[in-house]
């Protein structure tokens, strides 16, 4: 008897349904991870390298359709193609109307960029998969020098385990979904990039002396940022609206906090806030009452119940008998409220390990996103911190700022940008 073939195919976990409807062209919901190596890349090697990538990997083989109640990844035939890098940064990948995979990988010079949908990953699941390109290429290229001792690379997980969907799995049922009513927070504004293009701001930092200036204020180094942040972003806001907080968005990596090894979406958010009305405004109590508020919100109950809240949908029956034209209406409703609710975003992706042998070749990594407002995003690789602002907006004020209260603090920085508009 013949065997039916079956089609392959995954729901999108919880994290990943709000993307979908509300992808647009001014918020495309992409993200870069980049790797400056000390050498021209190898297009062909590359290429290799990403063949031996993909099939570790095997969601990145998906694309996203759209059913009578969801949204689900099917397995496509579809290759993915090493290019030269030629697009703005995070153009469109995700096209209802056009079926592609969900990431791209480009090369420019000495540098692998590497673009991922939010619908597929996260900053960590994403790390995970470019790491292991960044290694194959590695071994590739100068697979001679590895002939006696061949490097292992950190990422000892199954296929099963990257394609888990860690919510589900630690979704309990239990627990309060009641919110926390805020003030409204203040809303960055003013003139935008034509085209719905990003500016893209990146300061290079000594780690060494960037963590002596963190201790110095007995802080974490997301905390410190995110005061500098609120600080730089409280010079914009008018006499007139001075009552309303600055909020930063700050997502929470939930593979700290619960096991998991998955290399889809598994992240939380917790949104901190600081009245400068109220306050002093001095960066030391901005420091302090971030301090508190970090401690407030990251304990295992908060955390549990953001989980049990992504989850509920999938485990309410009305709500899952929904059509998903209605879902998308509301899904769309709820992010408008979400983006309303805090002023910019900080994603600090932490320290870039990489195999001792194969940290020789390679300079920096940098990672940054797609917005159509403000935002932030941070991480480093041996003594090199690297922290990027994508911006819609003309003005570059906020960043210069952020940049100038460091170096008045005796901490070098070394600018990069690409240059989209002239002020």
């Amino acid at each position: 008897m013949k065997r039916k073939k079956i089609s392959e195919w995954s729901k999108l976990d919880n994290a990943a349904k709000i993307f979908p409807p509300n992808s647009k062209s001014s918020d495309t919901k992409v993200f870069r991870f980049a790797c400056e190596l000390y050498e021209n890349i190898d297009k062909n090697v590359l290429q290799r390298a990403l063949d031996i990538t993909v099939d570790a990997y095997p969601l990145y083989k998906s694309v996203i359709k759209s059913g009578l109640f969801w949204y689900y990844f099917e397995r496509s035939h579809f290759k993915a193609v090493v290019t030269e890098e030629h697009l703005p940064p995070c153009t469109t990948l995700y096209d209802k109307n056009n079926k592609t995979l969900l990431f791209r990988v480009m090369y420019y010079k000495k540098r692998i960029s590497f673009e991922v949908y939010h619908a597929l990953s996260d900053g960590a699941g994403a790390l995970q998969f470019f790491k292991t390109l960044v290694f194959h290429y590695i071994t590739i290229k100068h697979e001679h020098k590895f002939r006696d001792k061949v490097p292992v690379l950190d990422i000892e997980s199954s296929k099963t385990q990257k394609m888990d969907d860690s919510f589900q799995r630690y979704y309990s049922g239990s627990g309060s979904n009641e919110k926390k009513k805020g003030k409204r927070a203040f809303k960055l504004r003013g003139s935008k990039i034509p085209e719905y293009r990003i500016s893209v701001i990146e300061g290079v930092i000594p780690v060494d002396l960037l963590l002596a200036k963190v201790k110095e204020y007995n802080t974490s180094m997301t905390i410190f940022l995110a005061a500098i942040l609120m600080c730089a972003i409280n010079e914009e806001i008018p006499v007139r609206l001075k009552e309303r907080p600055v909020v930063l968005s700050i997502p929470v990596n939930l593979r700290n906090y619960y096991y998991s090894h998955t290399a889809r979406n598994f992240f939380g958010v917790i949104n901190v806030d600081y009245n400068f009305s109220a306050g002093s405004g001095e960066l030391p109590d901005v420091i302090e009452h971030l301090k508190q508020s970090f401690r407030e919100n990251l304990t295992p109950e908060i955390l549990g119940r953001r989980i049990n809240m992504l989850s509920s949908l999938e485990h309410n029956f009305i709500l899952r008998a929904i059509p998903l034209s209605i879902k998308d209406i509301a899904l769309k409703i709820a992010n408008s409220i979400v983006d309303r609710s805090y002023t910019s975003t900080l994603s600090n992706v932490g320290i870039v390990s990489m195999p001792e042998d194969i940290r020789q070749f390679i300079s920096s990594f940098d990672i940054f996103v797609s917005t159509n407002k403000l935002q932030a995003c941070a991480c480093s690789f041996e003594n090199k911190f690297r922290i990027s602002f994508t911006s819609a907006f003309v003005s570059t004020e906020v960043q210069r700022r952020f940049f100038k209260t460091l170096t008045d603090m005796d901490v070098p920085v070394t600018i990069e940008s690409n240059t989209v508009h002239e002020e």
